[in-house]
């Protein structure tokens, strides 16, 4: 074995040949490296780094002659051993929430071949992109889920063709990479511990700690080599068109150019096609001009407006903003009609802009039509953790409830929830499950939930069924209609003469909107001549009626050309109308409207005909429904 001079970068260890390279930060004297034998547990030999081979604070050597097959090591300083935190991969493979015997993880460094075969990276534009995060343990752990790898990287690979369905094109993850779960309290001035008695643990449950940013979880892998089945996993994702990004939570001791460092190595060794960066320290627009990362999805609170090449853009603002107005709107609160005629048309040309309702963090969307409050109990924490501001109305019971009116509102305002979602001109996301009525049981705040709470109950798949048929309706019916998710900002100018805007504003009358603070109601005319050119839809226009009020309103539809008259085609009213609507205060309906959807469409019909400049219809309260000019 010889030792030589080494190189700092990259940090960690690697292998060229017969060589390996250490290195390692550290203000202390004694450091260097331990080898163990292949259980990690007993030494073999220890290495120091000679004190002249350093670099600043970085500690470099080269060593030759060590075992060609996979070694095992980690870095020790003051003679206490330390996990290499860069390493690409680790030993011990315990089982999710199995307590370590010591805090150290060993590193082992090996390199292995994997065959990526023609995989290409999908660029999906944001317009034509339907998000779905998760949590990759939560997504499938549940005995209902059905696969072989519940959750784990195969599991959500098995539930892919179910993804399609649905119509997601791109997959945003919760942290995948290896930290530390269980963490053992310290004691305090509060936690007072004998010595047998055993310390306190908190979990960690979604991962936004400090972790080893260079290793996938293993207890996110049904085998034991998580490095492959990630791999496996996102070759096929690109395979279908699918893309998937990552979240990143970094502390504020990770400086900017090691974060830019560590989303190379994801790029270049996982084919990882974007990041949603969170936490502190992040310089987003130092990281938006790093070169390797000019074709990957970066999504933060916010970018710096630069021109895009090609018309491409890959950076994100990803917020809370819509979520939270969003969700007033939708329980009636005033004063949201002008802030709503924003976020509908809210788009750049700069960058992408992410819309959700619901997200890991507050209620699921069943949990937001059925709680007012939150309902942290389970979390330990006296009910005191968790956001009290979440913009929720149960619909007149706390919690589950059988009765028929307050169910069937519910179902209501969950539709109405979806159509606000995917007719806004962002990118939309959807929260794991809200597409079968997933509930946390008001809990807003599962961060150190591992059980029913966050795991996804697939039965809900065949008892909300209705939920998940619209939500893929609607999805379609976005996909179809240019005119709702264009790549530029609309301008509500008829800028190409054709004798209609892109988007217009109507109420009661047209053109008209009603923006009084006390106005819950808007409509917004499409015009189809703008959206993508060539399509069959580009002649076609469409009415999105907003009726949040719990009283209905009368919406006057704009006059169409000739040949053309309108259709509705999209509701959010459930069947039990009459009774929805003697819950929100008004008997408004006719005894014989079975359907507001088949009435709407005979009413703007028999007007068309007549020849009136406008059709006015009736929108029941808590509504939303979409026209369509047809033939």
């Amino acid at each position: 074995m010889c030792v030589k001079r080494g190189v700092p970068y990259p940090l960690g260890a690697h292998r060229i040949k017969d060589t390996v390279y250490f290195s390692y930060i550290t203000e202390k004297e004694e450091a260097g490296v331990i080898l163990y034998d292949t259980t990690g547990r007993q030494e073999k030999l220890r290495i120091a780094f000679p004190s002249d081979y350093a670099v600043g604070t970085i500690r470099c050597m080269a060593v030759e002659g060590l075992p060609a097959k996979d070694l095992i090591y980690s870095f020790y300083e003051d003679g206490q051993a330390v996990t290499d935190e860069r390493s690409r991969c680790f030993l011990n493979c315990r089982k999710y929430g199995e307590e370590a015997e010591n805090e150290l993880l060993p590193a082992v460094l090996s390199y292995r071949e994997y065959d990526w075969e023609d995989d290409t990276f999908p660029k999906l534009a944001y317009e034509d992109s339907i998000v779905y995060c998760m949590h990759v343990r939560g997504f499938t752990r549940h005995a209902s889920s059905g696969v072989k790898g519940k959750g784990t990287f195969l599991g959500i690979q098995e539930k892919i063709p179910y993804l399609k369905e649905l119509g997601v094109t791109t997959l945003e993850l919760q942290p995948v990479y290896e930290f530390p779960e269980i963490e053992i309290l310290k004691p305090t001035e509060t936690i007072h511990l004998d010595t047998e008695e055993k310390r306190p643990e908190r979990l960690h449950y979604w991962g936004y700690i400090k972790g080893c940013y260079y290793s996938p979880k293993s207890a996110y892998a049904y085998s034991r080599d998580a490095a492959t089945e990630l791999k496996n996993l996102i070759k096929e994702l690109h395979k279908n068109n699918m893309e998937v990004i990552l979240q990143f939570y970094f502390t504020q001791d990770i400086i900017s150019t090691e974060i830019a460092e560590i989303l190379r190595f994801w790029v270049m060794e996982y084919h990882v096609d974007g990041f949603h960066l969170k936490g502190k320290n992040i310089d987003p627009a130092l990281l938006s001009l790093e070169p390797a990362l000019a074709a990957s999805k970066l999504w933060y609170y916010g970018f710096p407006d630069r021109e895009v090449k090609d018309g491409k853009r890959f950076l994100a603002e990803y917020k809370d903003d819509f979520r939270n107005d969003s969700r007033r709107f939708l329980k009636g609160d005033e004063g949201m009609i002008p802030v709503m005629m924003h976020y509908f048309r809210a788009n750049s040309p700069y960058r992408g802009v992410i819309n959700y309702l619901t997200n890991y963090d507050g209620f699921t969307l069943m949990d937001l039509v059925s709680y007012d409050r939150k309902h942290n109990e389970d979390n330990n924490e006296n009910n005191q953790d968790g956001t009290d501001s979440n913009f929720s109305w149960n619909c007149g019971q706390e919690g589950p409830s059988r009765k028929k009116t307050i169910v069937s509102l519910r179902l209501q305002q969950i539709k109405n929830a979806l159509l606000m979602l995917f007719l806004a001109q962002g990118t939309p996301l959807i929260f794991m499950g809200d597409e079968f009525g997933n509930s946390q049981k008001g809990n807003n705040n599962p961060y150190c939930q591992d059980n029913d709470t966050t795991w996804l109950n697939w039965k809900n798949l065949n008892s909300n069924k209705e939920i998940f048929s619209f939500m893929k309706k609607l999805i379609a019916f976005r996909k179809e209609h240019g005119e709702l998710h264009q790549k530029m900002p609309l301008r509500m100018m008829d800028y190409k003469s054709c004798g209609y805007p892109d988007l217009s504003y109507h109420g009661e009358f047209p053109w008209k909107p009603d923006t009084t603070a006390y106005s819950r109601q808007l409509g917004m005319m499409y015009c189809g001549r703008y959206g993508e050119e060539g399509t069959e839809k580009q002649d076609e226009f469409l009415y999105v009626a907003y009726n949040l009020h719990w009283e209905p309103h009368e919406f006057a539809l704009p006059r169409l050309p000739k040949d053309k008259k309108w259709k509705a085609v999209l509701s959010s009213v459930s069947l039990a109308l009459k009774e929805t609507q003697k819950l929100a205060g008004k008997e408004a309906a006719e005894e014989s409207k079975k359907d507001m959807e088949a009435d709407a469409a005979k009413d703007a019909d028999s007007r068309d005909k007549n020849g009136q400049d406008t059709v006015s219809v009736q929108i029941p309260p808590r509504c939303i429904c979409v026209f369509c000019s047809e033939a």
